[in-house]
């Protein structure tokens, strides 16, 4: 058995974990992964039929009542051979996902670090149906793929509720990249699992994705996710009301997104040193239809908020330096969420300080 102890008046206590869960290595947790067999005859699997797969850590203390429950990303397949691809990925397959993973930033037990959550009941599900958790295709229309995305949400949450999240007092959904499209698109669900007096919000990091008609590259991205669409069955709802926050850069970052945005493959993808002023110029308009069509959205509702900077960067809230040292308006992104959720202050700051991209360093806190 190991001894860990909180050091913050939140969580005065010493708690105790089995060393064959979790192991510490420099400051991060690696949690062992969980293989939900039992999903497999609910039709709830990857795209190539295996079983889906989560980590969990059991809350402790303050936390003991409190859940955080985290949708990992990895973009979308567009066509069947995409698909087809990706089932032979870990992204697409639980026998080639690691064994172990780490939690870092929301999920991190640092109670110095991540005072907030730190003693939560921390749930992170994997990602391998290409749909953002969207999918539900009874009989596969190609050989040897499955698309029950959707199931897999559905198997995970009563799997945590067996666990004891009915109990939970707190709980947050929430996700990054296509598991932060996923938060949005499953806040509604996530929020019926609960009794109307528990606080229970959503948190889309990088999961907010525009059309953006009009502007350079649309007919890829209309093109590209019109094919997500037809080759997972999906059906959207037009109005979702999720109460979430958009933790967000206003510039879209990574090789598969930034093209989306450029309309089509470009060396700019990953290094901002290697954009034109042409591919600048086109990323600086984007930037204001995105932020025009967020605060729409936003503001529409008292309940939600937003932290959008302008670094070049995709994902944040696992990443330990940007959840705790990544600022706008003078406040912390872990600051800004906890305030947030816990209804000590709205917050919706967006960095206005430059129009333009930037490379920013990935040790926020030097």
């Amino acid at each position: 058995m190991g001894k860990l102890k909180c050091i913050t008046m939140d969580c005065l206590l010493i708690f105790t974990l089995l060393v064959t869960k979790i192991h510490h290595v420099h400051g991060d947790t690696n949690v062992t992964v969980t293989f939900l067999d039992t999903a497999i005859s609910k039709g709830a699997v990857c795209l190539d039929g295996s079983a889906p797969a989560y980590s969990y850590v059991e809350g402790f203390g303050t936390g003991s009542h409190s859940w955080i429950v985290y949708l990992v990303g990895g973009g979308w397949c567009n066509h069947i051979s995409d698909c087809r691809a990706r089932s032979s990925s870990r992204l697409g397959s639980s026998h080639l996902m690691a064994s172990q993973t780490t939690f870092s930033g929301i999920l991190d037990f640092d109670c110095t670090s991540n005072p907030d959550f730190c003693n939560w009941h921390k749930v992170f599900i994997y990602y391998c149906d290409g749909s953002s958790f969207m999918s539900d295709i009874e009989h596969s229309h190609a050989k040897n793929l499955t698309f029950r995305g959707a199931r897999i949400f559905n198997v995970m949450m009563d799997e945590m509720l067996a666990k004891g999240m009915r109990n939970a007092q707190n709980a947050i959904l929430t996700g990054t990249s296509a598991g932060g499209l996923a938060t949005i698109l499953h806040c509604d669900k996530f929020r019926k699992l609960f009794s109307d007096e528990i606080r229970v919000k959503c948190i889309s990091d990088s999961g907010f994705f525009i059309h953006g008609k009009g502007h350079h590259g649309y007919k890829s991205r209309e093109q590209f996710f019109g094919d997500v669409i037809k080759t997972h069955v999906l059906i959207f709802q037009t109005f979702i009301s999720w109460p979430s926050p958009c933790l967000q850069r206003a510039h879209q970052r990574g090789s598969r997104l930034t093209s989306l945005v450029l309309g089509g493959v470009t060396n700019c993808t990953n290094n901002l040193k290697s954009c034109s002023s042409t591919e600048l110029g086109i990323m600086r308009d984007f930037r204001r239809t995105f932020i025009r069509t967020l605060e729409r959205r936003i503001h529409s509702s008292p309940k939600r908020g937003l932290f959008v900077h302008s670094c070049y960067l995709h994902d944040h809230v696992l990443k330990s330096d940007e959840w705790t040292c990544l600022t706008v308006a003078n406040r912390t992104m872990r600051q800004a969420v906890a305030d947030w959720y816990f209804d000590r202050t709205s917050f919706r700051e967006i960095d206005t300080k430059s129009d333009s991209p930037k490379n920013c360093t990935n040790s926020f806190c030097l």
